[in-house]
């Protein structure tokens, strides 16, 4: 079963997809966002060429655990996607998700202008792996 993963932010959306068998999340690309229209038509493009059956969401939760502005902005998201795609969409815990790919670019000795650019596909592939680690 292949998944996608997204990490959805106001200027760009992170997206990873795992393996057909379901066991590894690898970067697929950072979409630039447009519009809502022509960002979900992007997305359920990628869902169709992959035959992506289910859509993980990277859902921030404040660091209490709490539901604030921007997940309840990303639950909207979802359902929307949800509704488009006719797929399972879950949303998924992705406290720290950016500071962990934040800390792994650095590590690796990218630029600031080359994180900048692949930070939002590598934290969406944290989000993806942190699932399918869970579901294993």
């Amino acid at each position: 079963m292949r998944i996608m993963g997204l990490d959805v932010g106001n200027k760009r959306i992170g997206i990873a997809l795992s393996d057909p068998m379901g066991w590894t999340a690898q970067g697929h690309s950072v979409l630039q966002r447009k519009n809502t229209a022509a960002d979900y038509d992007e997305l359920l493009k990628i869902c169709r060429e992959y035959e992506v059956e289910k859509i993980v969401v990277g859902y921030p939760l404040n660091m209490n655990g709490t539901i604030g502005p921007k997940a309840i902005e990303i639950q909207q998201f979802a359902d929307i996607m949800r509704e488009k795609s006719q797929l399972p969409v879950e949303l998924w815990d992705e406290r720290l998700s950016t500071r962990s790919a934040e800390r792994t670019l650095l590590e690796a000795d990218l630029s600031r202008k080359k994180r900048k650019q692949v930070i939002d596909k590598v934290a969406a592939v944290n989000i993806l792996q942190a699932y399918l680690n869970a579901s294993s």
